[in-house]
């Protein structure tokens, strides 16, 4: 980005980010991504509730998804139970909450577009 003429950039842990929002797509780019930060909002859930909510992923990127999230240090994973079957929960750190605003943010921008362009329908829930 230039600012007063000077070619600058955001260096954080040293990777270079060329805008703010390069940074911000760091943590929730991708497809997956800020859905998944989305529906732990609402509070904590289990991987099978996680899945429930997004039928369109499947169970290996739901857990990609989940680990990266949680090294980034948004979401945070905790083990019940020491032997099978071991619960396990996932919600957001503070790190994590701190993007409430910009979720809501995106969310009310594709609501807004997809009530303008489309339609809501109901679909059948997948098995």
């Amino acid at each position: 980005m230039i600012i007063k003429g000077k070619n600058v950039a955001f260096e954080v842990h040293g990777e270079l980010y060329h805008c703010a929002m390069d940074v911000t797509m760091e943590f929730i780019g991708g497809k997956w991504k800020a859905v998944v930060l989305w529906y732990l909002k609402g509070g904590t859930l289990r991987f099978s509730e996680i899945k429930k909510r997004i039928p369109d992923i499947t169970e290996k990127m739901l857990s990609i998804q989940l680990k990266t999230l949680e090294q980034d240090g948004l979401i945070e994973r905790k083990v019940y139970g020491i032997k099978p079957p071991v619960r396990v929960e996932y919600s957001l750190t503070e790190f994590g909450k701190s993007l409430s605003e910009t979720l809501n943010a995106i969310a009310k921008w594709g609501r807004n577009y997809a009530e303008k362009e489309g339609k809501m329908v109901e679909v059948e829930e997948k098995k």
